[in-house]
């Protein structure tokens, strides 16, 4: 049975991919999350499994004490907490925390926390990992990054949703620079993945018979582990979007060149994405990328 005594009630903003199984989870374990997304099919689907959807971010932050935020970037997060109907407007907002799940650039994360504070809020520097399966059964990994009184309030809570919780620090935005590190290594991992994979079906060997001995070799990625089935099937029903993808590795070479730090693999990974957006697969699974090199394989 979940432990509310710290965090409260608890509102979900964002109710796609991610945000829909990590409210299944925390309904499962007895938070009884609200949610709400501005996605009426989103929402019919969070209703009809039993969650209860509120028609906006104020009336939800009328709700809840503590708010998960699992929207895509950085615009959205600005529109659910300080649009119109924005969470800083509920008139019992001192009692909030905000959640920041979703990977931005950790400029953004500053800005929100600066802004929250203003009102009285505290913010959570917390972006996640794992894909929807994870979030489902709570087993997801996190980057955690919050002033400590705050942390320790939410750290059921954060339980409840990964059974990986990396405390990086106190700093708001150590996390997101952490979660954009792990992306561009991840980004660069699938794309130099799906170069080898198209690469092997041009020689002529069976990609299966090479997936399972990548696997058990020294060119194993967990990425490519996850990935590559689903692309030699043909299974591109959207886990991880290409333009999630892409979208993140864009903010990490930004975040490079912002450090002084050459990226030029990082670079060349973008081309590959940037060329599978072209093709028209944003809205597949990252899989795609094996797809753009080969698609009449694929």
């Amino acid at each position: 049975m979940a432990d509310t005594a710290s965090t409260g009630t608890v509102g979900i903003i964002g109710i796609g991919a991610m945000g829909r199984p990590m409210a299944m989870n925390l309904q499962r374990l007895g938070h009884a999350p609200f949610v709400r997304d501005v996605d009426p099919a989103a929402v019919a689907l969070a209703q009809a499994e039993g969650l209860v959807a509120c028609d906006s971010a104020i009336a939800l932050a009328e709700r809840c004490d503590t708010i998960i935020v699992v929207v895509v970037d950085a615009p959205q997060i600005e529109d659910v907490l300080f649009g119109d109907e924005g969470v800083v407007h509920a008139a019992r907002r001192n009692a909030h925390t905000v959640v920041i799940c979703s990977t931005i650039a950790p400029a953004d994360t500053e800005r929100f926390r600066d802004r929250l504070s203003m009102h009285g809020i505290a913010c959570v520097d917390a972006p996640i990992s794992g894909g929807p399966a994870r979030a489902a059964d709570g087993t997801l990994a996190m980057m955690v990054a919050a002033e400590r009184p705050v942390l320790e309030r939410c750290l059921p809570l954060l339980r409840d949703m990964a059974s990986s919780l990396h405390l990086v620090g106190e700093r708001v935005g150590d996390a997101a620079r952490v979660k954009l590190v792990n992306n561009l290594l991840a980004a660069t991992n699938l794309a130099a993945g799906a170069e080898a994979f198209a690469l092997g079906v041009r020689l002529g060997l069976d990609p299966q018979m090479l997936l399972d001995v990548v696997n058990t070799s020294s060119g194993a990625s967990w990425i490519v582990a996850d990935r590559m089935p689903r692309a030699l099937a043909g299974d591109y029903a959207p886990r991880a979007r290409v333009g999630i993808l892409a979208k993140d590795l864009g903010l990490a070479l930004g975040m490079a060149g912002e450090a002084g730090a050459p990226a030029p693999i990082g670079a060349q990974a973008l081309a590959a994405f940037r060329a599978a957006l072209d093709a028209g697969y944003a809205d597949l699974d990252d899989a795609a990328l094996l797809r753009a090199l080969l698609p009449d394989r694929f």
